[in-house]
């Protein structure tokens, strides 16, 4: 069988179940840690609950997937995941998921691991969100989720350093409500959860802007003013319905066109 025979006729196994995303939809990419708590308790062994050297690394790579081929609105991370809102008119691979998938996974498990000094992997999933509401419902999950790690990990935390097992340390926090997980770190740390770093609770976001840079014409000399872009970080983000409102700001500004209706 002639080559050209055969890679027609295997290619359609490789390609039978493609999944494009449809125009005009908002296409979200979550990346996660693979056993990133056994990596980072047991065999790196980051400060808990929250590390700023964890943090910078993930962080280093987040940047590295804005940079790395797709047109990313905003990202977002907290813990060991991340969130890349793409531009609304992204067509590279032609919207195939199974190419967002591998290669953001590819991407950021190769930058986390030169950051770390060690193997470390991890997957993705793509959202599908047909409106720009949902776009910001999906960060405001993610931003609850992270408030709620924060708080749980730093009274886990405090009930391991006073010598608890991490059984005891678990089943001390089933059932307790905000407030008293609250009033519990108080009184074990003597600091209010409200005066906990601000990237902690909200996790960092991170954005595009504009900026002037000085320009030399090298023909000329003359000088000249250039537009560029770079990434901005904030790591003071809003929260709730504030941070709802970031969050759809970033995108009406970023995305060319929002379907009517919204």
């Amino acid at each position: 069988m002639k080559f050209d025979e055969i890679d027609k006729r295997m290619r359609v196994f490789e390609t039978a179940h493609d999944h494009r995303v449809m125009p005009g939809i908002f296409i979200v990419v979550r990346v996660d840690g693979r056993n990133f708590t056994r990596l980072t308790r047991e065999t790196h062994r980051f400060e808990a609950p929250f590390d700023v050297r964890f943090r910078d690394y993930m962080i280093a790579t987040l940047e590295h997937l804005m940079n790395c081929g797709f047109r990313v609105v905003y990202g977002y991370t907290q813990s060991d995941e991340i969130s890349l809102l793409l531009h609304q008119d992204e067509e590279t691979f032609g919207r195939k998921t199974r190419k967002l998938e591998s290669i953001l996974a590819g991407e950021a498990s190769a930058r986390f691991s030169l950051a770390l000094g060690d193997v470390a992997v991890f997957d993705a999933r793509v959202s599908q969100l047909p409106s720009l509401d949902l776009v910001v419902a999906y960060f405001r999950w993610r931003s609850q989720d992270a408030h709620r790690n924060a708080l749980n990990g730093h009274c886990y935390w405090a009930l391991r350093n006073q010598g608890r097992t991490a059984r005891e340390a678990t089943d001390s926090l089933l059932g307790l409500s905000v407030a008293a997980k609250n009033e519990f770190r108080f009184q074990v740390k003597h600091v209010n959860f409200n005066d906990v770093p601000r990237w902690q609770k909200a996790g960092v976001g991170l954005t595009w802007e504009d900026y002037d840079k000085a320009a030399v014409n090298p023909l000329t000399g003359e000088t000249s003013t250039a537009t560029r872009r770079r990434i901005h970080r904030h790591f003071d983000l809003p929260i709730e319905d504030e941070y709802s409102e970031f969050v759809r700001g970033v995108v009406v500004r970023s995305v060319s066109t929002v379907p009517e209706g919204q």
